[in-house]
């Protein structure tokens, strides 16, 4: 990658953060700045941009669930959006090419459609940043969009077969002998250590599935989604997560640029695609009535409507895929690009606000709910436990034993990862399923039993957000957290936050006094 890329591209995401912006934004600012000052994208910037996108595919895979693609809210879900929203979006384009607008007149019905099915997608990219930067990944909003995104990166890949006459070869069905090596798989991870050789392991599963997906005819990327989701049930494979984090955030610096190199955009086409912009509130409206109606609470689906309400990077493949059949002019690439670009500024703004908007119109929106509730939203508080741990990891869990060994059990334990919750639950924890950062979760318990909140998590932002949901909710109680560094502490204690542990201090305060007890009373 050029030095000035990296320049701007530091310069933009600066700027944008100063402002309270998701240095993303900065980014895609970036790309059309270097462009229009005649700046050129080489090979480098691509491969980069191929290699963000795959390893955040795989880190998707580690973290999903494939039970969560079989819910009908899912499944369901995504297939009437999409078929709601072809629907739509042909209507709207042939009622602007009945009004003579320029390169909209000349599409016809098969053309027409092929737009709506490039702009059905959301960006996979820009959601996981949207959810990451707001530490709302393990959320139930959060599960449901990756979900989609998932069911809409498998229908993208069909799409691909069918359009490209691309078939897997016949030598794909030899892919189902991972499940026969899977055991070796896992002897190899475990032995690799905690090292680099982790962060090495993860490089090469990635972007080894990539390449063996590709050797039978099947998109890379689907086939690193595939492979992550294959390996999320190893012990390791939060750490394998981690380990790939910062690159993977690197990488996707190229995937943003790489936008803006697409084309020179002039003012007209600007216009264009600002007024597909305009379908974006119906993408919204869309989600959101589909997802009530599967009896999801009037939050989550708000939340993660929001989040899927923009353009994917997809419309750019199929854009690419048109011009080169000469169904679209080359004009429509940038089209494309430029409405992708702005509804990705867009999510990001409005996001910040998500949930203020939702408090401030929650009276409206709730008109449409659904009386029933899905199964996974009702939920049984313990009796006589007045002390609830939140983030039942190793420092949860560490938590949950210190304090529930004096024999009064005073604690329970509270996680968004149901899978856990039933390992934990089969090792006599009391554990219970939830998302803690939702308000009606602290709405539908009596506040008035809890006496102690524990925010044993990693993420600052998560700890913030939950203290925000108690604090709405009209706790009274005490809240305790960690911190993994000093400027964290200081942060969360402004905040609020009665009891702030840092993690690494504490942890050696800890150490030395277990070690101590070691010695004669006398050397002490």
């Amino acid at each position: 990658m050029d030095f000035i890329w990296i320049l701007f591209a530091f310069i933009c995401g600066l700027a944008a953060k100063t402002i309270s912006l998701p240095p993303s934004i900065g980014f895609l600012a970036a790309g059309f700045i270097l462009n229009i000052a005649g700046y050129q994208a080489d090979e480098s910037l691509s491969v980069l941009s191929d290699l963000g996108i795959t390893i955040m595919l795989f880190t998707i895979g580690l973290k999903l669930n494939v039970k969560n693609l079989f819910k009908t809210e899912v499944w369901l879900g995504c297939s009437l959006h999409t078929l709601l929203w072809i629907v739509v979006t042909i209507t709207f384009v042939k009622l602007l090419a009945l009004m003579s607008v320029n390169y909209f007149s000349d599409l016809d019905l098969m053309t027409a459609a092929l737009i709506a099915f490039a702009l059905s997608f959301s960006s996979t990219v820009c959601v996981i940043k949207l959810l990451e930067e707001n530490g709302e990944m393990r959320t139930r909003h959060g599960k449901l969009a990756i979900s989609i995104l998932v069911i809409q990166d498998i229908i993208a890949v069909a799409f691909l077969v069918f359009a490209t006459g691309k078939i897997p070869s016949v030598w794909a069905f030899s892919l189902l002998g991972l499940f026969l090596i899977k055991p070796l798989i896992n002897r190899v991870i475990n032995h690799v250590g905690h090292g680099e050789l982790i962060t090495l392991m993860g490089f090469f599963l990635a972007l080894g599935s990539y390449e063996l997906f590709e050797l039978v005819n099947i998109k890379g990327d689907l086939g690193a989604l595939l492979v992550g989701m294959f390996l999320a049930s190893h012990i390791k494979a939060t750490e394998i997560n981690k380990a790939l984090m910062n690159f993977k955030d690197i990488f996707l610096i190229g995937f943003f640029l790489s936008i803006g190199f697409t084309a020179i955009p002039t003012l007209e086409m600007l216009g264009l695609a600002t007024l597909l912009i305009l379908l974006v509130p119906i993408k919204f409206l869309m989600f959101y009535g589909i997802f009530t109606l599967l009896k999801i609470r009037c939050r989550t689906a708000f939340l993660s409507a929001l989040s899927l309400s923009n353009f994917s990077e997809f419309g750019l493949i199929v854009g690419a895929l048109s011009v080169s059949s000469g169904w679209l002019s080359n004009d429509w690439l940038v089209i494309l690009a430029l409405s992708m670009a702005i509804s990705f500024i867009l999510t990001n703004i409005i996001y910040r606000f998500a949930h203020t908007i939702f408090t401030e119109h929650r009276g409206f929106l709730s008109r449409f709910e659904r009386q029933t509730k899905l199964e996974e939203d009702n939920f049984s508080q313990p009796c006589q436990r007045p002390i609830v741990i939140i983030g039942m990891g190793r420092v949860g869990m560490g938590a949950y034993q210190a304090i529930n060994s004096h024999g009064t059990s005073p604690a329970w334990g509270l996680d968004a990862d149901k899978e856990k919750i039933t390992w934990l639950n089969s090792k006599g924890m009391q554990a219970y399923y939830g998302d803690a950062e939702d308000i009606y979760f602290w709405e539908s318990i009596d506040l008035s039993q809890l006496e102690l909140v524990l925010l044993a998590l990693p993420s600052v932002q998560d700890i913030i957000n939950i203290t925000k949901q108690l604090t709405a909710a009209n706790y009274k109680g005490k809240i305790a957290a960690v911190a993994r560094y000093d400027d964290e502490r200081k942060q969360l204690e402004a905040f609020g936050i009665d009891k702030v542990f840092n993690f690494y201090t504490e942890a050696g305060v800890g150490f030395a006094e277990e070690s101590l007890a070691l010695l004669p009373k006398n050397m002490r």
